[in-house]
């Protein structure tokens, strides 16, 4: 029996009714497989960054007696730059057995997200090295007083990590471990990085030729860049630390712009070559990453700074640096226990040292001078950009030439000289000071053991053209 309404005819309202609940199964089917593209794609993009990243896992090799992790929040990630030299990395010089470090950083990201901090460790330094046990076929380190990188030749990242954290007392959450291939993958996916040089370089062996002022560089030109050291300054390793961080301070400002974080090819290309270029700890995955990266979003790049452990010049053993205490062991305090850096008192200048650029010139017959006046400045902070002789010799009077844009960096540089009188040179347009060492150089005044200005470095946003 019928009920009258299955063959009852359509009204006029039922077919538009009908029309619209189809239009409405269309539009919730395509939304949903819109939907399962976009999360298929993202799934599929976060396994191709997951399968990217090497890990080697280091835990067994750390030994029961590291430093207790204080600030339980912030989070401190080991970088180191290696220097192997097989597989796609053999181009890069002679073929040396083993890795060694070019680069040792310690990245320090605080407690609230709200600043960092990156801390470098001159490869140069003698300190005192701890056991390491040997593993994958490397020897292992007995406890003596070394280079701090010999232990990545010793004993890989794990011993590096031990090392750091036995001198240091921060406790370490990761590592990452960047080589040459990896780091110019990086440059090249943000479509280069800006620098500024105070005069052309032509350095044959880095096979580097790069003109005056401000350019941006491609991953190849990039890594010579940051590798050289006889091309630059007083060719010294503190130098190239200097360039190093300056460097990434700018690519830093790249990535942290609209430039990549608006562009999304351009930042699926710099995670992807990112991802690719490194080696972690098997607990730093990309979704740890990922993380990190989305609470750090309102960190600006003011907020983080650049140092170089505080140091001078080896007298047992030339060329090597040893630490200045207790300014080091103040720096280490701080990382360990989440301070904050701009709590640091002392510096009473107006223009801090690593604002400030000094062009070395020898006015004396002293062969040898410009270069180590360079590396006690360097020891204070200053950046030096170019070391030369004067024009004529010899000049009885060490002298501070500046023009009127560099008035406000002569204080600083002033407070800290024995001898050198302020000479405006009228026309002059850079900030850069230059420094002409006299007959009656008599050497820099001691440092103040409660000088900790070279502990605040200097921020992400230093503009290198600046002098």
């Amino acid at each position: 029996m019928s009920s009258g309404l299955v063959d009852a005819p359509t009204s006029p309202s039922s077919a538009p009714s009908r029309r619209g609940r189809r239009w409405l199964r269309r539009l919730v089917a395509a939304g949903v497989t819109v939907v399962l593209l976009v999360a298929g794609t993202a799934i599929g993009v976060y396994l191709k960054l997951y399968g990217n990243v090497k890990h080697e896992d280091v835990a067994a090799d750390l030994g029961a007696t590291r430093p207790p992790k204080v600030a339980s929040t912030a989070m401190n990630v080991l970088i180191v730059g290696s220097d192997q030299r097989d597989g796609k990395n053999a181009r890069y010089g002679h073929r040396i057995e083993g890795e060694r470090t070019d680069t040792i950083m310690l990245a320090h990201v605080s407690s609230q997200r709200d600043n960092a901090m990156v801390v470098s460790f001159p490869r140069d330094s003698m300190v005192q090295l701890p056991a390491c046990r040997g593993r994958g076929g490397l020897p292992g380190q007995q406890p003596h007083v070394g280079m701090i990188n010999e232990s990545f030749n010793s004993g890989g990242i794990a011993c590096t990590w031990k090392t750091i954290e036995t001198l240091t007392g921060i406790h370490i959450d990761h590592f990452v471990k960047v080589d040459f291939t990896g780091f110019k993958s990086m440059v090249d996916a943000v479509g280069g990085v800006e620098i500024c040089l105070p005069e052309r370089v032509d350095d044959d062996k880095a096979l580097l030729h790069l003109h005056a002022g401000r350019q941006t560089l491609g991953g190849e030109q990039a890594l010579g860049y940051v590798r050289a050291r006889y091309g630059f300054g007083d060719g010294s390793d503190i130098g190239r630390i200097q360039r190093q961080q300056m460097f990434i301070a700018s690519m830093a400002k790249k990535v942290m712009s609209g430039q990549t974080l608006t562009d999304p090819v351009r930042l699926l290309g710099f995670l992807n070559a990112g991802t690719k270029a490194v080696t972690t700890d098997p607990d730093l995955t990309p979704g740890v990453m990922k993380d990190l990266a989305g609470s750090l979003q309102g960190l600006t790049a003011g907020r983080i700074r650049f140092v170089t452990t505080p140091w001078h010049y080896s007298v047992s053993q030339p060329g090597r640096v040893e630490w200045v205490q207790p300014q080091a062991s103040r720096l280490f305090h701080i990382v360990a226990r989440d301070a904050e850096p701009a709590g640091i008192k002392g510096g009473q200048t107006k223009v801090p040292r690593s604002k400030v650029q000094v062009e070395l010139r020898n006015g004396t017959y002293h062969s040898g001078l410009g270069t180590q006046v360079a590396a006690a400045l360097e020891q204070r902070g200053y950046h030096i950009s170019k070391i030369g002789d004067t024009a004529r010799k010899p000049y009885p009077k060490s002298m501070i030439m500046y023009g009127a844009n560099g008035e406000t960096r002569v204080p600083t540089l002033a407070k800290d000289l024995l001898a050198g009188t302020p000479k405006l040179v009228a026309g002059a347009q850079t900030s850069r000071l230059v420094l002409v060492v006299g007959d009656d150089w008599r050497g820099l005044k001691a440092l103040n053991p409660g000088d900790s200005e070279a502990l605040k470095g200097f921020d992400a946003t230093h503009d290198t053209c600046a002098g």
